[in-house]
């Protein structure tokens, strides 16, 4: 009984060895001898944090919110705009004023499939066709080096005559030619080429516009829809400025530049969404740039990758991917440059926040607020 009424000794525990612990820690309440040494630590933490915040604004104008360092992407919006609206008119200019140098595909010519008995260069192919008068013709392999395709501006006569002339004009010493088939395609083939060719960029463009409308917000598809159009007329205009070669393959460029080019934007877009739902008291420039900088990792691995890929076509895969590789190589650059600039900015513009992506209740599913009001039940309370 005695025990119960007494106090434990405050140095020993029921075996009487073993030491009790000395609170080190803050109170529940705050309260306490550690009460200051509290307010202390939480002023040099504050300290040290806004001594970092200005020493990585100095180092690269990375700063400090929600508690994740974020790259001010879109402190520069404004002049890179700027930039992409000169180069977007430039390109409408030079592609109405000055024109495509568009390929055989486009105006017609002869297409032939030809095989010789060994190894043949292509230089070799274009020589011998240059000395028999048939000029400006491009040369591509055809799985091995013996088999080629050839094709030509348009010519006079038939298909018979034209396999029996670039029978002879094909022959090389002790390498005799062989043409296996050759097409002649008239320049109506080739406007239709040209006028499906532009049907389909429109419609992907289009599908793109319902496809992120459904999937995120309007406003985002505006800001993807204006950022394909922007990479797909920047890269035509440069072969338009340029007069470079634009044929069926750089058309097949451009189709798969779309395609990679929504891929990162939807990325971005899910990031997008994710954090106006997640993250309180952010402004909506710095939701975004938050976005951006979660997923530069991914952009910079991604772009890197398919940037070493185009740069081996470019190199080493012959004529036949040369021109597909130089307009996915600009279209890489233009859409990872679109994905953060355009992509990003013109939703802000239009107004995007976090009520775009609250989901909110219909009025039907709503609950209803019952109040009762009868008399007697106040009257039995009382």
């Amino acid at each position: 009984m005695s025990n119960e009424n007494n106090p434990i000794d405050p140095t020993t525990q029921a075996s009487g060895d073993a030491v009790r612990r000395r609170r080190t820690g803050p109170r529940r309440d705050g309260k306490g001898s550690n009460a200051a040494a509290n307010q202390n630590a939480l002023a040099n933490q504050a300290i040290i944090a806004e001594q970092t915040d200005e020493a990585a604004e100095k180092a690269g104008g990375i700063k400090l919110i929600a508690n994740q360092r974020i790259i001010p992407f879109l402190k520069i919006e404004k002049p890179m705009l700027l930039i992409s609206i000169i180069m977007v008119i430039a390109s409408i200019v030079a592609i109405v004023v000055k024109g495509l140098n568009f390929g055989l595909d486009f105006t017609g010519g002869v297409s032939a499939d030809v095989k010789y008995e060994q190894s043949v260069e292509q230089a070799q192919v274009v020589d011998a066709l240059a000395k028999n008068g048939f000029n400006d013709a491009v040369v591509q392999y055809l799985g091995t080096n013996q088999e080629l395709l050839i094709r030509l501006p348009p010519q006079d006569g038939n298909a018979e005559g034209l396999t029996a002339v670039l029978d002879k004009a094909l022959d090389l010493p002790n390498n005799l030619a062989t043409v296996a088939n050759i097409n002649i395609i008239g320049s109506q083939v080739g406007n239709e080429i040209y006028v499906n060719s532009l049907i389909a960029v429109a419609v992907s463009l289009l599908m793109m516009l319902v496809y992120i409308s459904i999937r995120f917000q309007f406003k985002l598809a505006m800001g993807a829809m204006l950022s394909l159009f922007h990479d797909a007329i920047v890269v035509v205009g440069i072969f338009a400025i340029f007069g470079l070669p634009f044929d069926l393959t750089v058309l097949a460029a451009v189709l798969a530049l779309i395609g990679y080019s929504v891929n990162d934007t939807i990325v971005v877009y899910d990031r997008i969404r994710e954090n106006f739902r997640r993250v309180r008291g952010l402004t909506p420039y710095q939701v975004v740039d938050l976005s951006l900088t979660e997923t530069l990792r991914r952009t910079i691995m991604t772009s890197g990758t398919v940037f070493v890929v185009v740069i081996a076509m470019l190199f080493l895969g012959g004529d036949g991917l040369y021109w597909f590789s130089f307009a996915l190589l600009i279209g890489l650059i233009a859409g990872t440059y679109s994905s953060i600039y355009i992509a990003s900015a013109i939703p802000l513009m239009m107004g995007l926040s976090r009520e775009d992506f609250v989901v909110k209740v219909k009025p039907e599913f709503e609950e209803e607020v019952v109040v009762f009001a009868d008399p007697d039940l106040q009257n039995s309370k009382d």
